[in-house]
């Protein structure tokens, strides 16, 4: 049996502390009462601000024009937000970039009882973990809200359109975030740019890019790219077409070594 690897010290750090102690690491932004919720991951205060909960995403909801279709459970993810927020009052913390390009405070909330509603989502599987180079902080204990979601069914996770992908299929997601989980083949650094090959044939399957400025986070995280030759990871991401399906990894938490 296949299963993905816990750090046993923010585990414990979850059990003994709860969601509230999360609120320590982060910056505060302020607080306000939601008076709407827009979708699954993004709501309004009453001060005007639009939040958008750093950290994750929700299935997407229709915005009217060709290649914005509606994804699987949008209206029950964005319905999952209301019940947990709409008419009360939440908190804002920052651990990373503040502000996205539209204008969008970028946060983790939490409710007057000190609920983190990023976890409260993942564990409803209403969501899935959705990081950038710029806003890492929480990461890992989101995977493991998503882990034991994902295990469960629950959510999103029992339906087929957010399915992990093997590597070999991913030529028909180009163009679209998705999971991939397999078996690393090989792992280089070629021109200071690493590698992550799933398929024998680097020019044509399934391959994960880091830059070589990117690579500064694997290493300051303590992580040899050379070292995920013969392991079995997820990596998620949006899917290029580069010498096949490419994923590119701008910050380890993308990639998750699985463990037997």
């Amino acid at each position: 049996m296949t299963r993905l690897s816990v750090n046993p010290i923010a585990l414990l750090f979850v059990l003994a502390l709860g969601s509230a102690a999360f609120a320590a690491p982060l910056e505060e932004g302020g607080s306000g009462r939601v008076v709407e919720v827009v979708d699954g991951d993004t709501l309004v205060l009453d001060d005007g601000r639009q939040v958008r909960l750093v950290g994750i995403q929700a299935p997407k909801l229709p915005l009217g024009r060709p290649g914005f279709e509606a994804w699987p459970l949008g209206e029950k993810s964005k319905a999952a937000l209301e019940a947990l927020v709409l008419g009360r009052v939440v908190s804002l913390r920052h651990g990373g970039r503040r502000i996205d390009r539209h204008g969008r405070a970028l946060a983790h909330l939490f409710d007057e009882d000190g609920i983190w509603i990023q976890g409260a989502l993942l564990d409803k599987g209403m969501a899935r973990v959705y990081s950038f180079a710029d806003n890492r902080a929480l990461v890992p204990v989101m995977l493991a809200h998503e882990r034991a979601a994902q295990a469960s069914g629950r959510g999103i996770w029992g339906n087929p359109f957010y399915a992990v992908r093997a590597p070999g299929e991913t030529e028909r997601f180009i163009g679209s975030f998705q999971i991939v989980g397999g078996l690393v083949l090989d792992a280089a650094v070629v021109k200071r740019r690493g590698y992550l090959n799933f398929g024998p044939d680097w020019r044509t399957d399934f391959t994960v890019s880091i830059g070589p400025r990117d690579r500064a986070a694997f290493t300051e995280s303590g992580i040899d790219i050379e070292a995920y030759a013969g392991q079995r990871v997820r990596v998620r991401g949006w899917i290029k077409s580069f010498n096949g399906p490419m994923i590119e990894a701008t910050h380890p938490e993308q990639i998750e070594v699985l463990s037997e």
